[in-house]
């Protein structure tokens, strides 16, 4: 009974079960935010077609399955399920597809099976799988009079409408919260320098094919982008290396007399300081000392006299951030070294790819 209710962490303590996240990723601050985004999207999604359609009997104000739409888009957006052409397209089809079946099934058994089972496939080939699809389609068959009185109206209002008013108040709500929705698929990485060979941190451990391999073998379908998996097993790969380097801070592996360069400095200085001490890229600073960006020969071969039009965002960390974490950026095949700061923006340190590569020469000594 005891591992019915409990279980134990990472860290071997035993945690109450039922207060355990049932979704990867998931926290109370965002089970909270899920609430709130619900209570707003429905709320107004209803205020709104109240407005427009009065309270009267003849169309419902607001179809049932939209409260599981409104799940799929507050609680999980990042979900495949979750997006907008999956929320309109995937209700609007369905509601369709009920319609379509209870007008020429009039058996109630038989024409409930046929509704979902046909909202599935053609959801399935329109590429709008959405779960409250399902909903919607058993709705337009034992809908009651209303709907059957809207006839092939009622895909359109209200459930269509209904699917619209929610997705453009979750993309608003979701801005607000400081979430990305609609979710962007991770962009592949790319070679930068026009070659043939494949980008760096594809080079070893696990390829893309392998991820391919994985899912054919497991023979189950998961509610997560192809892409997203990929960029997870890149991050495992990441906070496990951060796990064997625990100890490793930017503090302890950084350079600390950092060449820099002023904003106002010239062109010439510039390249000057590069040659000389046989670096990559110099820290810019503004009038107060702070880091404004940095510069390379590639951004002062365009530069005219003054380098100010030519600085570049600079890629930063701060000292007591593991080193370990700086893997990804140093391997993107653009960035040379990343520049350590405080909270005020003044410069540190600097790690660069030569350093990484002497920690991991050392680990295997």
């Amino acid at each position: 009974m005891r591992q019915f209710f409990y279980s134990k962490g990472p860290d071997g303590t035993e945690r109450f079960r039922l207060f355990v996240p049932i979704l990867a990723g998931a926290t109370l601050r965002e089970r909270i935010i899920g609430c709130i985004g619900a209570l707003i999207g429905i709320g107004l999604t209803g205020w709104i077609c109240g407005i427009m359609f009065g309270a009267g009997p003849a169309v419902p104000l607001i179809v049932a399955p939209v409260g599981a739409s409104a799940v799929l888009l507050f609680a999980v957006p990042a979900s495949p399920l979750a997006q907008p052409w999956p929320i309109i397209g995937g209700n609007t089809i369905s509601a369709l597809v009920g319609v379509t079946v209870a007008h020429f099934v009039h058996q109630p058994e038989l024409a409930v099976a046929l509704a979902v089972a046909c909202a599935i496939a053609v959801m399935s080939v329109a590429r709008c799988l959405h779960p409250p699809g399902g909903a919607a389609a058993l709705t337009a068959v034992i809908g009651g009079p209303a709907v059957l009185s809207a006839g092939f109206l009622f895909p359109f209002v209200p459930v269509a409408l209904n699917s619209v008013l929610l997705v453009v108040l979750g993309i608003l709500f979701h801005r607000l919260a400081g979430r990305t929705y609609p979710h962007k698929a991770a962009a592949p990485v790319a070679n930068i320098h026009g070659t043939q060979d494949p980008p760096a941190p594809l080079r070893s451990g696990f390829q893309s094919e392998d991820v391919d391999n994985a899912l054919e073998a497991l023979d189950e379908t998961f509610d997560i982008e192809r892409s997203d998996i990929d960029i997870l097993l890149r991050e495992v790969q990441v906070q496990a290396a951060i796990r064997w380097h625990r100890a490793l801070l930017c503090s302890d592996i950084m350079s600390r007399d950092v060449i820099k360069v002023s904003e106002d400095a010239s062109a010439d200085t510039a390249r000057t300081l590069l040659l000389e001490h046989n670096v990559r890229a110099l820290p810019v600073l503004d009038l107060s000392g702070c880091l404004l960006g940095t510069i390379g020969l590639r951004e002062l071969a365009n530069a005219g006299a003054a380098i100010k039009g030519s600085i570049t965002a600079a890629v930063t960390a701060k000292p007591d951030d593991h080193a370990m974490k700086l893997l990804p950026m140093l391997t993107d095949g653009k960035t040379h070294a990343v520049i350590i700061i405080d909270d005020s923006r003044h410069v540190l340190g600097l790690v660069t790819q030569t350093d990484l590569l002497g920690v991991a020469f050392n680990s295997y000594l």
